[in-house]
């Protein structure tokens, strides 16, 4: 089994690529059952924000890999593999482990050390368990990633002095206009990220606020947060005349705001500095605003640069965390080299509890007077017995698991205790079938579904 995380970010991609990758969440669902039908694929989570779109899947080979995951982003996006590959990463096992702690902590994102990416991974896992496209594996590194991420920020100071892109948004509107005083603000969307740029402008003395959306109820209700105005799209060129600036994060597929729009607007601001902010994935603004003649629009990628001198201390405190992630990245290479030793110490507490019901029947036959009470002590205290001499033995092919020699080590400890016969009845019982060789029905794994994981770089995936 390998583990692959692949996308396309802010870093590698610019906004008029990653815009084509965003999936309307309405259509995350179907897109998940998509992928796990790809060839190869056991489970898969897709996380994307408006910064990043990302496919992590667990396969049961790598042979073909990255040819299967780049025909599956052709078919979903419609969009030639020559198109993409330029701007396409795939990390492998422990890099792309490293990677999804990365992202979960804020480490990977523009605005480094951001809190919003972790409730996205969170939600993106939690959407791909209920889908059933998840199993063991990713269960288990998904809750492990987003409680590490948790930790990182309570234990560090890199949440300290927030930031985001929203913030960036607010004070790349200070530095052009020094001061909010006496400005009007227009809001399109009434989502979290403008609830979140709405919360920064009222804390830097902004008044006036235009709230607009296409559920005017949802608008009123971030307004009066704020003592803002709520008001319809309909009422969107009509309110921009008495505008300062505008920031736009909606959901839409097309454009909210055209430059002809905004042409026919400015004549009636008598050539009025318009300042625009467009932090939205797909963009809200029509890019060719900018060529009307006292206006300044600014997309997501303008705003990296803004925020950089905000980032020096959080570099700082992402250097601890990078420490935290190589030991969470231990804990978890030793959580799954023990599941190949699993199945055998099953086994061997098969034997051991098969051995002791043996013995007490034998000495109840031969103890017949035994009442209720003795029995249950006798019982009770054999059992300690057996647990006692259990425990050494199993925790010793635990740690071994961890080891070089593993696999020779399980070999030893299956035939010092005879366990051979006892595993090859669990195998034939629990055969999965051959087009599936993943989980059972209740969701346990079969210890062939857990070879030796190569915890090493995927240099050859990339250009495959």
């Amino acid at each position: 089994m390998h583990m692959i995380a692949a996308g396309l970010n802010y870093r590698t991609a610019p906004v008029e690529i990653r815009e084509k990758f965003a999936i309307p969440e309405q259509q995350l669902p179907e897109a998940l059952h998509a992928l796990k039908k790809t060839p190869g694929v056991m489970e898969c989570v897709m996380v994307g924000t408006c910064n990043r779109t990302e496919i992590y899947v667990v396969v049961d080979r790598m042979n073909m890999c990255g040819h299967y995951i780049r025909e599956f982003m052709e078919e979903w996006f419609g969009i030639p593999r020559e198109q993409f590959n330029p701007y396409l990463y795939i990390y492998e096992d422990e890099e792309a482990i490293r990677h999804l702690f990365r992202v979960a902590s804020g480490l990977d994102s523009m605005i480094i050390g951001e809190t919003q990416i972790l409730g996205q991974v969170k939600n993106a896992f939690l959407l791909a368990q209920q889908e059933g496209t998840t199993g063991t594996l990713f269960n288990t590194l998904f809750k492990q990633a987003v409680t590490m991420a948790k930790r990182a920020h309570s234990e560090t100071t890199i949440g300290e002095n927030p930031v985001s892109v929203s913030y960036a948004a607010v004070e790349l509107g200070k530095r052009i206009f020094g001061s909010f005083a006496g400005k009007t603000v227009m809001i399109i969307g009434a989502g979290k990220m403008s609830e979140l740029t709405v919360r920064h402008l009222h804390a830097n003395g902004v008044e006036k606020v235009f709230v607009l959306n296409r559920t005017v109820q949802r608008a009123a209700e971030l307004a009066s947060k704020f003592r803002g105005i709520a008001c319809g799209m309909d009422q969107l060129e009509e309110r921009l005349s008495d505008t300062d600036i505008v920031i736009s994060s909606t959901g839409s597929a097309g454009f909210v705001l055209e430059a002809g729009q905004v042409e026919k607007v400015m004549r009636k601001r008598k050539s009025r500095p318009l300042f625009m902010i467009d932090i939205a994935v797909p963009r809200d603004l029509d890019p060719q605003i900018s060529e009307v003649s006292n206006v300044f629009i600014y997309d997501i990628d303008d705003l990296e640069m803004i925020v950089e001198s905000n980032l020096l201390e959080r570099r700082k405190e992402a250097a601890k965390i990078g420490e935290m992630i190589e030991l969470e990245l231990a804990a978890f290479d030793q959580w799954y080299r023990t599941l190949g030793v699993s199945p055998v110490i099953h086994a061997l507490q098969l034997k051991a509890n098969a051995i002791h019901e043996e013995t007490m029947e034998n000495l109840f036959k031969k103890l017949p007077d035994l009442d209720e009470r003795e029995i249950k002590v006798i019982r009770k205290l054999s059992k300690s017995i057996v647990n006692q001499i259990l425990r050494d033995p199993i925790l010793r092919i635990k740690e071994m698991a961890g080891e070089r020699n593993r696999e020779q080590a399980i070999e030893w400890f299956t035939q010092i205790f005879a366990l051979e016969e006892l595993l090859q009845e669990q195998k034939a019982a629990a055969e999965p079938e051959p087009a599936k060789a993943s989980a059972g029905e209740d969701g346990s794994w079969k210890k062939e579904a857990f070879p030796t994981l190569r915890l090493q770089p995927a240099e050859r995936l990339a250009n495959s």
